[in-house]
């Protein structure tokens, strides 16, 4: 039964037109692009799911505090702002703020990473895997395997093993480990929470071990409210609250701000060793600016201070987490498999089950990711072997990854029921036709990172 769709705590003040170009045209884009849906023209997009970072529609309170946004290079009024925010909701003792998250990912890699070094996570997401494994470094995900089956109904499908994460400190020794890792929601395994039991069981392993322990923030704010709904104790606290006993455990975040912060632009770093964070600054000045602006304008850190705020709100959550979980609904309606229970910012289309004909070598994501663009103009990404498959830097083995999804993301106070609705019956009508659809093979395709810009061509067969 379709889950009910909420009614939004918001009222619409600006629209932005979209168009829905023919399928001729949609055709003829999709070779343009190299069967990229990055590549693509965003004027030829009908329902853009491709990500939520930066993509929402901030508030009148943001632009109200875009217009006292003070561009002083140095000590500029905005930065004191966005510091006070800070330290309010994460409490750590030094910050800086980045352009975007993976920003604050590279300047904390160069600081700690050296090549043959460990960085153990539940699931590292794109950018920190690649500006982990840039500093010869090695991502490791020690996700619970309950993550792995898409239709367990486990309430934390995010959380870390903590039996896996001890033995692999055992294995390689925390001397090899310059820092642990949790990412909050869990992106590339759906978009699960991770408990507030299991962070601090990770914390504690860390901590044993002397392994300074990061936070991956994008989506902090959906974790806490998750823990507020799911777990036992937590039922009866505020979201900030919650958010401030999650980063009580940690030494340090990073955070793309992008997401739970509802803005356009920009990240954060913050650190509790002074030494680290002098090394930090030094790292920043030389990639992004000044500390007090770090790559951002004065506006940029305005919007930001108001956004963390607002990203905490409960209602605009509970309405969130019930716009992803009716799109979800709709899907399994269709009898198109989804990560169960719903995620919250995205919801994870099962490709590997809808596409069973073709093989992880041909990326089955990628195919129904082109599909769905071809049925309805609809943009969303690729998790799966374009993403995340990796040689092994010992053997050269190709590893594929355990899920091969299609993720759709949704910006945040964007779309409405009818968008998702369209969505829906654009997936179905794929799932009636899925024994037609072929795979894909690369022709270009970079060493890291390589879902951004690479390119496919499809593979022709008379019959699988």
């Amino acid at each position: 039964m379709t889950h009910p769709y909420p009614p939004e705590p918001f009222r619409i003040k600006v629209v932005e037109s979209i168009r829905l170009i023919s399928p001729a045209e949609r055709e003829s884009a999709l070779k343009e692009a190299g069967y990229n849906l990055f590549s693509m023209k965003a004027e030829d997009i009908f329902i853009d799911l491709l990500t939520d970072s930066g993509t929402g529609a901030m508030s009148s309170e943001q632009w109200a505090a875009i217009m006292r946004g003070d561009e002083s290079y140095a000590g500029a009024r905005s930065f004191h702002r966005l510091k006070a925010a800070v330290e309010d909701i994460f409490g750590f003792k030094f910050f800086v703020p980045t352009h975007q998250g993976r920003a604050a990912e590279n300047i904390l890699s160069a600081c700690l990473v050296k090549p043959g070094m460990y960085v153990p996570s539940n699931m590292h997401f794109d950018t920190t895997d690649a500006n982990i494994r840039a500093r010869g470094g090695r991502p490791t995900n020690l996700v619970i395997e309950e993550a792995f089956n898409i239709n367990n109904p486990h309430l934390f499908k995010g959380n870390m093993d903590i039996a896996k994460l001890r033995a692999f400190i055992q294995k390689v020794g925390a001397e090899k480990i310059p820092f642990g890792m949790v990412t909050v929601t869990n992106n590339a395994g759906g978009g699960q929470p991770v408990s507030m039991e299991n962070l601090k069981a990770v914390a504690a392993v860390y901590r044993e071990n002397q392994i300074p322990f990061f936070i991956d923030s994008a989506r902090y704010a959906e974790n806490a409210y998750f823990i507020k709904l799911r777990e036992k104790g937590y039922e009866n606290k505020s979201v900030i609250d919650i958010a401030r006993e999650m980063y009580a455990l940690a030494d340090g975040m990073t955070m793309s701000a992008k997401k739970d912060a509802i803005v356009n632009i920009g990240g954060l770093l913050c650190v509790n060793d002074e030494a680290l964070f002098q090394n930090v600054k030094n790292e920043l000045i030389l990639r992004e600016g000044f500390p007090t602006y770090g790559g951002l304008a004065g506006r940029d850190l305005e919007a930001m201070a108001v956004g963390l705020y607002e990203g905490l709100d409960e209602a605009y959550l509970a309405y969130r987490l019930s716009q992803t979980a009716y799109l979800a609904a709709r899907l399994n309606d269709a009898g198109i498999p989804t990560i169960q229970p719903a995620g919250g910012h995205a919801v994870y289309l099962d490709a590997a089950s809808v596409l069973p004909h073709i093989p992880q070598s041909e990326f089955p994501g990628q195919a129904l990711c082109v599909e769905l663009y071809r049925e309805g103009a609809i943009r969303g990404v690729e998790i799966g072997s374009v993403m995340f498959a990796y040689p092994d830097p010992d053997s050269g083995k190709m590893i594929f990854p355990k899920l091969e999804l299609l993720r759709l993301a949704i910006p945040r106070r964007t779309y409405t029921q009818s968008h998702m609705d369209y969505v829906a019956d654009c997936a179905a009508r794929i799932k009636s036709r899925a024994s037609s659809v072929r795979g894909y093979k690369f022709t270009y395709a970079p060493e890291l990172l390589r879902h951004f810009t690479a390119r496919f061509e499809p593979l022709y067969r008379t019959a699988f």
